[in-house]
């Protein structure tokens, strides 16, 4: 099995969340295909296209999104 250092797990979560994502998007938006016989082509292709853009978005974004996050909530306190 391929063994990636872990301090490229941020790199390695990233791809694989944005790639996740994209197909289940990708599957909503072509599900009108599903009778035509080109739903597996046009998945495919909608959703590699998707991904290509979204993977650096996931990527450079992430880390924006977890200091907001960490700003915007605190550590519960003992006893509440």
């Amino acid at each position: 099995m391929l063994r990636i250092p872990r301090r490229y797990s941020h790199f390695v979560y990233g791809t694989i969340q944005a790639g996740l994502t994209c197909a289940i998007a990708a599957a909503i938006a072509s599900y009108q295909l599903v009778g035509s016989g080109t739903f597996v082509a046009h998945w495919l292709q909608s959703w590699l296209f998707s991904w290509c853009l979204m993977s650096p978005v996931v990527l450079f974004a992430a880390p924006a999104i977890r200091r907001l996050v960490m700003a915007v909530t605190c550590e519960e306190q003992a006893g509440s």
